[in-house]
């Protein structure tokens, strides 16, 4: 099979549905969002693997989301409920889990009272760089759900995740024994 199909040369490209649509439609945006997340995500990965850090034990966990994060892109790919339905879904289970990693992971630092910049450990850092990169994943499939209300738990996937990237950043801090930087106000 070749890797190149030119069907995206007039700059259009097709859902998982076989719809036709242009490459900056809003369901495209979207998945090409979760995508870069999931790059994102594959570099963490990679500085965890090449180490013998404190936190390693995170990197299993990120390669189960990854795989999540297909599942994710997958159904926003498609307009078709019915092809929706048949794809794997994002199920309530999945934001619980991501929900029990949050409290986890809170438990080490210390209690945040204020801003803090995103800095500290290159895997922290990297794992802010994920977050924000989590964040327009967000924003972009909010833009779906807008119209289309059975992305309901896609949307809450995405901003649990986000919050968990933030956690296992100040974690990572916490275990390299780096203090997190505080926001000073100008």
């Amino acid at each position: 099979m070749r890797i190149y199909t030119k069907t995206g040369d007039n700059g259009t490209t097709r859902l998982v549905d076989g719809e036709c649509v242009q490459k900056f439609n809003p369901r495209v945006e979207a998945y090409g969002s979760v995508d870069e997340l999931n790059a994102s995500l594959g570099v963490v990965r990679s500085h965890l693997l090449d180490s013998k850090l404190p936190f390693i034990e995170i990197e299993a966990l990120i390669a189960q989301i990854q795989s999540e994060l297909f599942s994710v892109g997958s159904l926003l790919a498609t307009g078709d409920v019915e092809v929706f339905k048949k794809l794997p879904a994002i199920a309530d289970t999945h934001i619980e889990q991501l929900e029990k990693w949050i409290d986890h992971y809170t438990e080490g630092p210390a209690e945040l009272k204020n801003f803090i910049l995103p800095s500290g450990h290159l895997v922290a850092s990297l794992l802010h760089v994920s977050r924000t990169s989590c964040r327009r994943a967000e924003r972009r499939s909010s833009e779906i759900m807008a119209k289309e209300n059975h992305y309901q738990n896609v949307l809450i996937y995405l901003n649990r995740l986000s919050d968990l990237l933030f956690t296992w950043a100040r974690w990572v801090n916490y275990k390299s024994n780096v203090a997190e930087t505080i926001w000073k106000k100008s």
